[in-house]
């Protein structure tokens, strides 16, 4: 049962870096493939991100910092001028909301293809090991190709694109950045044994292999101000063939090596409050602390949408909680968790991942 007393803090206001947030409710970055194939954010999306203005802070979906960042077809990128001119009528639709917008910055590394960017560049990563499973492309399912391991040449040119993706973000009239090091993308990749196998002072040892993570981190904050800038970690997500056996040792030395910075958050994804790492994580971040409930990957998630592994989050030393698709599906989830009314279960099809209004815009308003 939902503990109603810690629930209400969700409705309470706080505060990240210089930003009032109006309420403790995070709307999680979620990829929904409605940019164009070069990146550029459709109109469509200023509609969906502006339903969902009430949530204290909005995490736009994962964006890439370059051409050979691309995941999959169709997600935003942040490097071009049309794009950012795309995210400046996101971000003006939720500032008319009263909302708060930070964008995520993601570089997918080995997560990609030639089919999916529109240069046909390979993908690139700490080391030459092929993502398991393959990935969705626009002929359908394809086996991901070897990643060319990137030199230190391109992993100082990697940091210098994060970078200045953080200043377009600000430019195209974001709040700020969150730096996405998890879910087995490539800083996550760099973090993790299975994917780097690195012998130079970007692989190996612990400390080898925060270096990257750490160096963009400091170099978006160079760029933004460290009260504009957030970092996503994943310490428990095995997805996409990370190795996190040894998270406990990684995680807390990569906290300690940028807690210094005075981030405006750490944002924990797939958060498990019971394991005894979160509570590590939570001693030694002094700052705040946003944690996103684990639902698994597979629909439908819980009827109350997570809220109740939310609380647990709370009570286990969270400051914020971010969900994810109840507020796809719920553009006004703030409203329906302050009356407890019932939630919109999310569409069990494709179309979420369409082009169109379908399973996006299209969800119900209590009002309606």
């Amino acid at each position: 049962m939902t503990n109603e007393t810690t629930a209400r803090r969700l409705f309470e206001p706080t505060r990240i870096g210089s930003l009032e947030l109006a309420n403790r409710m995070v709307m999680a970055p979620m990829t929904r493939n409605r940019a164009t194939f070069a990146g550029v954010p459709l109109p469509l999306m200023a509609e969906y991100y502006g339903q969902r203005a009430t949530a204290g802070l909005i995490i736009g979906e994962a964006s890439t910092p370059s051409p050979v960042g691309f995941t999959y077809p169709e997600i935003a990128g942040l490097y071009g001028e049309e794009q950012v001119e795309g995210w400046r009528a996101v971000a003006d639709a939720v500032h008319a909301g009263g909302g708060r917008l930070f964008l995520q910055i993601e570089h997918g590394g080995r997560i990609g293809h030639p089919d999916n960017n529109p240069g046909g560049h390979l993908p690139m990563a700490p080391s030459p090991v092929r993502l398991p499973g393959g990935l969705h492309t626009p002929t359908g399912h394809q086996e991901a190709p070897v990643p060319v391991e990137m030199s230190e040449a391109d992993i100082k040119g990697t940091v210098a694109e994060f970078a200045a993706a953080a200043r377009n973000a600000l430019r195209a009239g974001a709040d700020g950045v969150e730096v996405h090091a998890a879910n087995g993308y490539l800083l996550n990749q760099f973090l993790s044994r299975s994917s780097n196998l690195r012998t130079d002072g970007y692989g190996g040892s612990v400390v080898n292999r925060i270096r990257f993570v750490v160096e963009v981190v400091e170099a978006v904050v160079a760029e933004v101000g460290a009260e504009r800038t957030g970092l996503r970690i994943s310490p428990w997500n095995t997805g996409n063939g990370i190795d996190v056996s040894d998270s406990g040792e990684v995680f807390p030395a990569l906290l300690d090596a940028v807690s210094h910075l005075g981030l405006a958050y750490l944002h924990i994804g797939r958060a498990l409050p019971g394991e005894a790492l979160f509570g590590e994580l939570r001693r030694r971040w002094a700052g705040p602390l946003v944690a996103n409930p684990e639902l698994g990957e597979e629909l439908p998630i819980p009827a109350d949408g997570g809220l109740s592994k939310g609380v647990e989050l709370l009570e286990a030393g969270a400051d914020l909680i971010a969900f994810g698709r109840a507020f796809l599906a719920n553009p006004d989830l703030v409203a329906r968790y302050r009356s407890g009314a019932a939630l919109t279960p999310v569409r069990e099809d494709r179309s979420m991942y369409g082009r169109g209004p379908e399973a996006y815009t299209d969800y119900p308003f209590l009002e309606a």
